[in-house]
């Protein structure tokens, strides 16, 4: 395994991830508060999973997003 590949595959796909996700929380938050399905002040649990095929892994990341 070449590990510089490896690593930058990696970073590749969380950008990736990071870019998509946040890309369509705003989309999400903003469409609620304007259907007036959310309040402007809300705290939102949100929840990431991460798998990768060939493995075991099945990461869950727990967090919240405030929106004051």
């Amino acid at each position: 395994m070449n590990e510089d590949v490896f690593n930058m595959s990696v970073r590749k796909f969380l950008k990736q991830v990071g870019v998509t996700a946040q890309r369509e929380i705003e989309t999400a938050v903003r469409e609620a508060l304007s259907r007036g399905g959310l309040s402007g002040n809300a705290r939102l649990p949100a929840k990431a999973v991460v798998t990768l095929a060939g493995t075991d892994l099945k990461l869950v990341v727990d967090g919240e997003i405030e929106l004051e």
